[in-house]
């Protein structure tokens, strides 16, 4: 295990390299489906915005409690692998087999087509949570001490944000030149490579990762307790809450960006450079927090972010007509939230050492399973939010109203704001490090 004197980091560089790989897995095939299955499923699939808003909403709370059932598996897993791997192990084929089955239409009616939409798309979700719950709670797994963890954490946003550039540049021009004017066919092309790219680079993980922190002794299952421990948890209230308002706003932006792009903005080259930009600063952003982090502390941080992130964002209305100005203050504004992104994992991960620290159990499954059941949730609501706005604005792929493209700027720039205000109030909750102190530092 980790020395405890001051040092950089315990861990070789190409775990760190590896574990942050395995986010890139997800990446690709999740926020492809993110991003642009709402735009498959309404223009290519010809479903409607209204039931496919629901079948977003329903799979995805459904799957976010499952969530809960995978995380106090782990906690109970016995295995040569360990506690985690086993999953990533036999869970990366199936993931990238439904990762291609989503982006696929059947030739068959539009009802048959409607529930086999819902079953890939919801299969799909549950695998989701059979990988990242394991991965997730691998972190705190793989070494006890917080500069490790901080370097894991910003590992896994630097994945992140390459998984979502990769994706949102180059998933519809691979559309588009796969498919030569079909983009049936394209999307099931680039469903195969995203796929078969994601299951290789999840046993990458799963090879090079090691779980080095012991496991305490394993506990008769008692969900109840378990669960109403977590909730006790401030460090995971926090970290949860968080969460799930940063993925409403992600996942409606993901979603929302190409209507915005093509109907608002009148410019659809711009869904090129908007989505990548979402997640590419967190490529930067990883790489600033981590020293901010470390020297000013996770509310500090956040809330200047928060702050920052708000008014670039709030001008953005006034610059439509001029995209350099626009994309300049968009960039301005997602590279300061980028920061707010990989303080959830810290926080994820410090939450660990807190509940062990008020309840003398480590839960890392439970707590891991506990915000990505906030993660799932948030995408849920921020993912039907968008289909349902289109619905209530009549929106027709043939002929955008103008009633439309107002739900859909009312969505791109009230919903973020409103949800950067609510984080900046609830980061002041998130207890002091300090407590830890004598305890796994």
């Amino acid at each position: 295990m980790c020395s405890e004197k001051k040092r950089e980091s315990c861990l070789p560089r190409r775990e760190v390299i590896a574990y942050g790989l395995g986010d890139v897995s997800a990446s690709l095939v999740w926020n492809a489906v993110s991003a642009f299955a709402l735009l498959f499923y309404t223009d290519v699939a010809l479903l409607p915005a209204a039931a496919i808003g629901t079948l977003f909403f329903v799979s995805r709370i459904v799957d976010a409690f499952f969530d809960v059932g995978i995380g106090l598996a782990v906690d109970r897993t016995l295995s040569r692998w360990g506690r985690a791997r086993p999953y990533l192990l036999f869970g990366a084929l199936p993931f990238g087999v439904f990762g291609v089955l989503t982006f696929y239409v059947p030739d068959i009616g539009s009802d048959a087509r409607f529930y086999y939409a819902l079953i890939t798309y919801f299969v799909l979700g549950l695998l989701l949570s059979v990988i990242t719950i394991p991965y997730s709670a691998m972190l705190p797994m793989m070494s006890n001490h917080s500069k490790d963890r901080i370097d894991l954490s910003a590992a896994r946003s630097v994945a992140t944000s390459l998984g979502v550039i990769v994706v949102t540049a180059l998933f519809m021009p691979g559309v588009a030149y796969f498919g030569n004017g079909d983009q049936a066919h394209g999307f099931f092309v680039m469903g195969i490579i995203t796929s078969i790219a994601a299951t290789v680079l999840l046993l990458y993980c799963f090879a090079l990762c090691k779980e080095r922190v012991p496991a305490p002794p394993t506990e008769a299952l008692n969900i109840k307790t378990d669960v109403l421990k977590m909730f006790k948890n401030r460090a995971w209230n926090v970290a949860s809450g968080f969460a799930l308002l940063n993925f409403i706003r992600f996942g409606a932006l993901l979603s929302v960006t190409p209507y915005f792009a093509i109907n608002v903005l009148k410019q659809p080259w711009m869904i090129s450079v908007l989505l990548p930009t979402l997640s590419g600063t967190l490529l930067v952003g990883a790489f600033l927090a981590r020293p901010l982090l470390n020297r000013f502390g996770i509310v500090k941080a956040d809330t200047w972010a928060l702050i920052a992130g708000f008014i670039c964002y709030a001008a953005l209305p006034f610059f439509e007509q001029q995209p350099a100005v626009f994309i300049t203050l968009y960039v301005a504004s997602s590279l300061f939230i980028s920061i707010t992104m990989t303080s959830i994992y810290a926080m994820a991960s410090e939450a660990v050492d807190f509940h062990q620290h008020w309840f003398g159990t480590r839960q890392e499954g439970l707590l891991a399973a506990g915000v990505s059941l906030a993660i799932k949730i948030g995408m849920a609501f921020g993912t039907a939010g968008v289909a349902y706005a289109l619905a209530w604005g009549n929106y027709d792929p043939s002929a955008v109203s103008d009633s439309a493209a107002q739900a859909i700027s009312l969505v791109y720039y009230a919903l973020p704001l409103v949800i950067f205000a609510l984080q900046g109030v609830l980061i002041q909750c998130y207890p002091a490090s300090t407590l830890l102190s004598n305890t796994h530092r």
